[in-house]
């Protein structure tokens, strides 16, 4: 199994825990937003809030790449966002391997701060679509590097 590394240094790994998920299917616009809002909050309140919106029920701003977007009037600061839902799906798996991974080191859960959160652009995968008289075009499937790490604070 391969070694990852991460784009964090300088951590306390006696008081972290950090967990990845490395060429996951999913954009990796939805995910860089979708980290960005849970980057600094408590654990807890970022599952509350991941889970909310694979629900749909809560808005994640959308700050960068949001010319074409819609502006929602239930958007407070940001007039455009969505619902990322399969994004927010993939990193509520990798926050809860965070989690775990701290609770396997015996740190304790409630007392858990999300201090990095990342996505990077994985490896493109190749694929073709058969258009008219017998030619074919290729397409893209992007995917995502995440890179969650939590800490103990006091």
């Amino acid at each position: 199994m391969p070694t990852y590394r991460y784009s964090i240094i300088g951590i306390d790994p006696d008081k972290t825990a950090i967990a990845s998920g490395r060429n996951i299917r999913v954009s990796p616009k939805q995910c860089r937003e979708v980290c960005n809002a849970i980057q600094g909050m408590m654990l807890d309140k970022a599952i509350d809030l991941l889970e909310a919106v694979t629900e749909e029920k809560v808005w994640i701003p959308y700050r960068r790449h949001k010319k074409k977007r819609g502006h929602h009037p239930g958007m407070k600061k940001w007039a455009a966002g969505g619902h990322p839902v399969k994004a927010s799906g993939h990193v509520l798996k990798v926050l809860r391997n965070a989690e775990a991974n701290a609770d396997s080191k015996g740190l304790d859960i409630d007392r858990l701060r999300v201090i990095h959160a990342v996505a990077h652009r994985g490896r493109a995968y190749k694929k073709y679509i058969q258009r008219a008289f017998g030619r074919s075009s290729p397409y893209f499937e992007n995917t995502s590097h995440l890179e969650i790490v939590l800490e103990e604070v006091n």
